[in-house]
């Protein structure tokens, strides 16, 4: 009997220790799925979103030793009624409105501050776009219709072996995805934990092999279309995309702050939702995109391709948003009104009219209820026309 329970307990220790080697040797992995999966609970959501970098793997984008683009103050003005319960209620943390060069309205909520940097989520794709027009016009890229593989072979007999780059820049690759953040195992929340792990998102976008309709027939949002166009733009240019997005977009606009992605685990961009800048730095591109891709003298962003991007090209069903490549265009909107979005109240909003810029981060966890997307878009819209 003796002899069993030293057995026994000799098992134990030895099961006792192996676990021990396994946590020391997978704890950064485990801190960082523990902080997925508490990564948007109530009391955490506002400190994750202002700190990324504690979470996850990243890659910085520096600022460079340029000038700062100079955001200079104008006149301020009253916001609209309603503007304060709507702050509340959507759980705004930050709030900035330009008009012709010049910031007009200036807030922080909930702790934030303006030297918080804040995640983008989608909006980064937004920003890959613009570095895909630029690189399309240095002719890296031959042509939209080409098909990714040309640029992506790991991508060959995957469920986007077929799709073309126009069809992924416009959601409409066909490929099956679930984007459901609410549930655990959908795989947008899969390919959290993937980068959560230090997984490679390459391998789990040549994972897919599902398709539900013919590339180019339906629009259907799929967040890992993105990172198949920044697959493409590697391999167009043999170069990292945080490189690419630095050289010829952060450096040349001027920002206050260095800016970082998220990573996988292969140092390669969360390029679908992982840029993290202040809300001011955000406010910079945005200011750039709103004057046609030009700063300081330097056409940073060709005009023809902006224009291009945001036209609601993709096909989505009459009366909905519409969507161009990358890039959000409201129900009803007048020529020059678009968007960049972000889970969560993330936007960057276009009147190029009238000259306007707004810039709103939040936390909000119940972006997804029913007119969420249309209340905002309207606040931005209200915001746009008293100004």
């Amino acid at each position: 009997m003796r002899t069993l329970m030293k057995w026994v307990l000799r098992i134990v220790l030895m099961l006792v220790l192996a676990a021990v080697v396994v946590g020391v040797w997978k704890r950064e992995e485990i801190q960082r799925l523990m902080a997925v999966n508490s990564l948007f609970s109530e009391e955490k959501i506002i400190h994750n979103f202002s700190h990324m970098d504690d979470a996850f793997l990243t890659v910085d984008l520096p600022r460079g030793e340029g000038a700062t683009f100079e955001l200079p103050y104008g006149p301020g003005f009253e916001l609209p009624e309603g503007t304060d319960k709507w702050v509340e209620d959507r759980a705004v943390t930050s709030l900035l409105v330009m008009q012709d060069g010049q910031i007009r309205f200036e807030e922080y909520y909930l702790g934030t501050t303006p030297e918080d940097r804040r995640i983008s989520w989608s909006v980064a794709k937004s920003y890959l776009s613009a570095l895909f027009g630029i690189l399309m016009a240095e002719g890296a890229i031959d042509s939209l219709d080409d098909p990714v593989v040309k640029y992506a072979p790991k991508l060959q007999g995957t469920a986007y072996d077929g799709a073309t780059i126009r069809n992924v820049l416009n959601m409409a690759s066909g490929v099956t995805f679930d984007e459901d953040y609410l549930d655990y195992n959908s795989d947008i929340n899969r390919m959290g934990r993937v980068v959560a792990l230090g997984g490679e998102l390459d391998d789990f976008a040549a994972s897919l092999n599902e398709t539900f309709v013919e590339p180019g027939e339906t629009w259907q949002y799929v967040s890992i279309d993105t990172h198949v166009i920044g697959m493409v733009v590697r391999g167009a240019t043999d170069r990292s995309v945080a490189d690419l997005l630095t050289e010829k977009i952060i450096e040349p606009l001027g920002l206050e702050r260095d800016g970082y992605y998220v990573t996988d685990g292969a140092g390669v961009a969360f390029v679908l939702g992982g840029l993290n800048f202040t809300t001011r730095d955000f406010a910079r591109f945005g200011q750039m995109i709103l004057q046609n891709g030009e700063h300081n003298g330097q056409q940073i962003v060709p005009a023809e391709w902006i224009a291009e991007s945001v036209f609601p090209s993709a096909p989505t069903e009459a009366g909905e948003i519409g969507y161009g490549y990358q890039w959000w265009i409201p129900v009803g909107a007048h020529e020059g009104e678009f968007l960049a979005r972000g889970v969560y109240g993330q936007y960057i909003y276009f009147d190029q009219p009238r000259g306007v810029v707004i810039v709103s981060t939040g936390a909000d966890r119940s972006f997804r209820d029913d007119g969420v997307n249309e209340t905002n878009i309207e606040m931005f819209r209200t915001i746009a026309q008293s100004l």
